[in-house]
């Protein structure tokens, strides 16, 4: 079948689907296929107008059948089912599942329409506005059309904080700085629904527990004339006396042994331990007071405010101690200021859980492996609210078949990490005031990775840091201990004698020794962000041996490199930053970006980077027309090998994509995108010419485009991308592009260009 069959067959396909959306409307119906809004207003042009009609579209009901480029696939898929009451079966799941039953014009209130769309225009300051509303019917097919005639838009003129003697109504003034009322704006409904709110919180933030939206009324004056309003912020009389205090805290109650199923609850503070202003009924003495002294906000004392309120049952939560946290507050009525008990119960988790992991994967290379961990928690381990992970790890890659058969890799490992809810600092109370517990982290490492026929390597790693956000969009890590040492072992003849021909594979068993230190700062807006739109930035910054390459002088350029226990020391700065932005550009549409730039600069006792501190291009979560560390550095191209995969690596890493990303149908979602990027070194190196980063860095990216599906089912991300190269850095200069090469139709081209990526999850 040719190009000209597909075309004809999708036009017939579509003009089928047209034609049977209106075959089993009902005698007297017809198919409603939307509303029309038409604004009928010299006063109104351009953005403005478009916005309010973009937004009065969105009130009208019911919504018409869904299409999907153009057509009305669920409708048809609806149709083609028939009349079946079968819920299984082709027929049912085209019917129930995959089909859409039609919307009919009986089904449409154009009375209930005009009413909606009158009362929002209301809202919107457009008090003298008219609706009117018509609905027209051709070849069994109906629309609606509603003009609307919005006239001049009321302002408002003056807003009104009238204090008065009570305490109340005097914190209600003292907020006027902070209002979202002002002069000269259209009067909005909307935005006087979140003044309400707003008071609201600053009254919360002021000890006025027991106060609500509903207590407020704010008055419009629109008498006054000229197209304005005057707003008055006032206090409902009725608002109960409790609304109209302001509360202190008296005592704090905790109970870290509370259960949801008991009878009765232990709120004694007889039974209590009294520790530096808070009551803990703890009989057992499962927890450390010191425990609840980092996470509880509030003191004795303190005025009431949410901000501690909130803050403190985050930061219950976050010791990831408990399952459960509630509190309630009790007032206690006073002769001076009215105060409140504050009670928090807290129901544990279980102390120590055991929970494994199994993994399979196949690679494009037809390597073909499996993973397991198993990991052991230990919650709570010395009553401080500490936790213990062990996990251990293990897995394979065989190839029963092809180039690689029998260079199968056996890995194994287990790793050790100790948590302490609070810096660890000597000398040095710190205190955080955010909903984020600090963590002190230890971790010990260790992994045996055996290339069979090649050689093994033995990694050991220890960090000692500490991980804090300021808020939920902020994040620090900073380990200012990080040592990792890497030894290799039993290399064959069969490795060593491949170094003749291909000299860059002695990376891979180097010895390794770094001194480290790291920190790493993480602003993430898409958190909270319901439009689903906004910035993503990771920055890092990386040492290692720079105070023992001062110490010792260590120079390798002169050579004088320095070891420690048998192994030389790395010496080098590094800097990496990954930045993303993605816009939401319809309701099914979102436009992702990403910027990745990374430094690493060796010096004094290194020629370049450890090789597992260097950067990698290439693979399905970066330039995915190139396989996985086949691309660079530079113009370098690997030489080809029948015995071992490429694995290029360097020291400046330059990467950018940008992809648009929809929705297609149900939990199908496309993607078209374009990476482009490479990998450079820092010091020329003369088996690998053309690697050194250059002025001419710019002629030697490589570019790839192409498509991808992605399967969103909520908890996991199944993804398929097809790509291919634009741009090929390797070639000679001139005949880098290679966008004129490009013949789908030819199963060669296809075999040499087309990469195949299969992934979990989004690529960034």
């Amino acid at each position: 079948m040719n190009r000209f069959h597909y075309i004809a067959a999708l036009i017939i396909a579509a003009i089928v689907a047209a034609c049977s959306s209106t075959r089993r409307i009902p005698p007297g119906d017809a198919l409603y296929t939307g509303a029309t809004i038409k604004i009928e207003d010299s006063l109104l042009r351009g953005k403005k107008k478009k916005e309010l009609k973009e937004d009065l579209s969105k009130l009208t009901r019911p919504r018409p059948n869904k299409k999907i480029l153009g057509i009305r696939f669920k409708l048809f898929a609806y149709n083609l089912a028939g009349n079946t009451q079968k819920e299984k079966g082709l027929r049912g799941w085209l019917k129930n599942k995959v089909g859409e039953p039609p919307v009919l014009l009986s089904s449409v209130d154009p009375d209930w329409n005009t009413k909606m769309l009158q009362n929002s225009l209301e809202n919107r300051g457009y008090f003298k506005a008219s609706v009117f509303g018509d609905t027209a019917v051709k070849n069994k097919k109906a629309t609606a059309t509603y003009t609307t005639r919005p006239n001049v838009q009321y302002t408002i003129n003056e807003v009104h904080f009238d204090p008065d003697s009570s305490k109340l109504q005097q914190a209600v003034a003292a907020s006027v700085t902070e209002t979202f009322l002002k002069p000269g704006d259209p009067y909005d409904l909307s935005v006087i629904k979140t003044e309400r709110e707003r008071i609201d919180d600053y009254l919360k933030e002021r000890g006025f527990y027991y106060f609500d939206p509903d207590f407020l009324i704010i008055e419009a004056d629109s008498t006054i004339g000229d197209h304005k309003v005057n707003l008055f912020v006032v206090v409902k009389p009725n608002t109960p006396p409790e609304a109209r205090e302001l509360y202190k805290i008296n005592d704090v109650l905790i109970m870290p042994n509370y259960r949801l199923n008991a009878s009765n609850i232990d709120t004694l503070k007889s039974d209590a331990d009294f520790y530096h202003g808070y009551y803990l009924v703890d009989k057992r003495k499962r927890f450390k007071p010191r425990l609840f002294l980092e996470a509880m906000q509030f003191n004795p004392g303190d005025v009431y405010n949410q901000t501690d309120h909130t803050q403190t049952i985050s930061r219950l939560v976050n010791l990831g101690v408990f399952k459960f946290v509630k509190n309630r507050f009790e007032p206690i009525p006073s002769i001076d200021t009215p105060r409140l008990n504050a009670f928090y119960y807290l129901t544990a988790l279980p102390r120590k859980s055991l929970q494994g992991e199994v993994n399979t994967s196949t690679k494009s290379n037809n390597l073909t492996g499996s993973s397991f961990k198993l990991g052991w928690r230990n919650r709570n381990t010395f009553r401080g609210g500490e936790l213990l992970t062990v996990d251990l790890t293990g897995g394979f890659e065989w190839q029963i078949s092809g180039q690689f058969r029998g260079y199968n890799t056996y890995r194994a490992g287990i790793e050790t990490n100790l948590a302490f809810p609070r810096f660890l600092v000597p000398f040095v109370s710190i205190k955080t005031k955010s909903g984020y517990v600090p963590r002190t982290k230890i971790l010990l490492a260790y992994e045996i990775v055996e290339k069979q026929k090649l050689y093994t390597l033995n990694s050991f790693r220890t960090e000692f840091g500490y991980a804090w956000k300021e808020n939920i969009r902020k994040e620090h890590l900073f380990n200012p201990i990080s040592i990792t040492y890497v030894q290799p072992r039993d290399v064959t003849q069969l490795y060593i004698d491949s170094l003749v021909s291909n000299p860059t594979l002695a990376k891979a068993i180097e010895k390794q020794f770094i001194l480290g230190t790291n920190y790493n700062y993480i602003y993430n807006d898409m958190q909270r962000n319901r439009i689903m739109s906004g910035f993503y930035f990771r920055g890092g910054v990386d040492l290692s041996g720079n105070i023992a390459g001062l110490v010792s002088g260590a120079n390798i350029k002169e050579g004088k490199p320095v070891s420690i226990a048998g192994a030389q020391f790395s010496q080098y700065v590094k800097f990496e930053t990954d930045f993303r932005y993605y816009a939401k550009v319809s309701s099914s549409a979102l436009w992702a970006n990403r910027l990745i730039l990374g430094l690493g600069l060796p010096w004094g006792n290194s020629l370049q980077l450890p090789y597992i501190k260097q950067f990698f291009v290439g693979g399905n979560n970066s330039i995915r027309a190139f396989r996985s560390r086949s691309l660079g550095p530079g113009s370098y191209q690997t030489p080809p090998s029948e015995t071992f995969l490429p694995d290029q690596s360097g020291d400046i890493k330059i990467e950018t994509n940008t992809e648009l990303r929809m929705r297609l149908a149900g939990i199908v979602h496309g993607a078209i995108f374009v990476d482009a990027g490479n990998i450079w070194l820092y010091n020329e190196n003369p088996l690998k010419p053309g690697a050194k980063f250059s002025s001419d860095f710019l002629k030697e990216m490589a570019v790839g485009t192409g498509v991808g599906l992605r399967f969103d089912v909520i908890y996991l991300v199944v993804r398929l991308d097809v790509a291919f190269p634009l741009r090929k850095p390797y070639l000679p200069e001139g005949d880098r592009w290679v966008i004129n090469q490009i013949r789908l139709g030819s199963s060669d081209w296809r075999r040499d260009n087309i990469i195949f990526n299969l992934g979990i999850g989004y690529p960034f």
